[in-house]
């Protein structure tokens, strides 16, 4: 008897970069599968590279047909991410193990194939895509760049309370720096351009400045930023639900090939 795999309609259409190397696996390996939830298996009809799945002649819809995917990438571990100093436009290298997990990221993403890859300029951002295998296609934006804290360059949390007890960086923002208004206006300005490529697209940058482009992705004022915790060398992933009118997070600060 035929094994046949079931694969849920919701499932490929967030992720198609997940789900179709295994349907070509499949049908490498002869074996069938069905989509539940897709009329005339139509969802099947995303094929491969825009190419129609060898065995299925009539299943010729396009990878357009998909939801696109926004993966972010959070830098890999820092000595200030270890502190817990704030680490703005300052230009910090990686830990020996925030290379480690940098490379194990890239395992993460292995079989994902993206329209675009876009890191920060600045270097753990930059070097995490390059031990992740992306920095031969990466494009450097510099609106990828992390909050720029001004004054609180370099301080923990707790000196700058015990100067302001009631400071919120999501809400005050920093002096000779930016203004959580001025974080979202770059995070609008990046997720202009990525939605204009209506395909699965890589972002590498840091963690505050992820945490407003997520909210300003759900339509959220970027003080809402402060709801979303993110992980060194993490890996989220914005998408849809239903349509591309449905903004939605698919993944967020999946750590799991982090090792300690």
């Amino acid at each position: 008897m035929c094994a046949v795999t079931v694969v849920s309609e919701a499932v490929v259409r967030r992720s198609p970069s997940f789900v179709m190397p295994l349907l070509r696996s499949l049908v490498a390996k002869g074996r069938g599968f069905y989509i539940h939830g897709a009329p005339k298996m139509s969802v099947a009809h995303l094929a491969i590279n825009k190419q129609p799945l060898a065995g299925f002649p009539n299943l010729c819809e396009t990878m357009n047909d998909c939801l696109p995917t926004v993966y972010l990438a959070r830098h890999g571990e820092t000595a200030w991410s270890i502190s817990g100093q704030h680490t703005g436009l300052t230009d910090l290298p990686l830990t020996a193990r925030g290379e480690r997990n940098a490379r194990r990221l890239g395992e993460r993403l292995k079989g994902l194939n993206f329209a675009k890859v876009f890191t920060s300029p600045l270097q753990r951002a930059a070097r995490t895509c390059e031990l992740a295998g992306f920095a031969k296609v990466a494009q450097v934006e510099e609106d990828l760049l992390e909050w720029n804290y001004g004054e609180y360059e370099g301080r923990r949390s707790a000196e700058i309370r015990a100067e302001r007890p009631d400071w919120n960086l999501f809400r005050d923002g920093c002096p000779g720096g930016e203004s959580v208004e001025q974080v979202g206006e770059r995070a609008n300005r990046v997720l202009c351009q990525i939605r204009a490529f209506q395909e699965d697209v890589l972002l590498f940058s840091s963690g505050h400045f992820l945490r407003v482009l997520a909210a300003r992705w759900l339509g959220l004022e970027p003080a809402a930023g402060r709801f979303f915790l993110l992980s060194t060398a993490s890996l989220s992933a914005l998408s849809y639900e239903h349509t591309l009118s449905e903004p939605a997070i698919w993944l967020w600060d999946d750590s799991r090939h982090v090792v300690e």
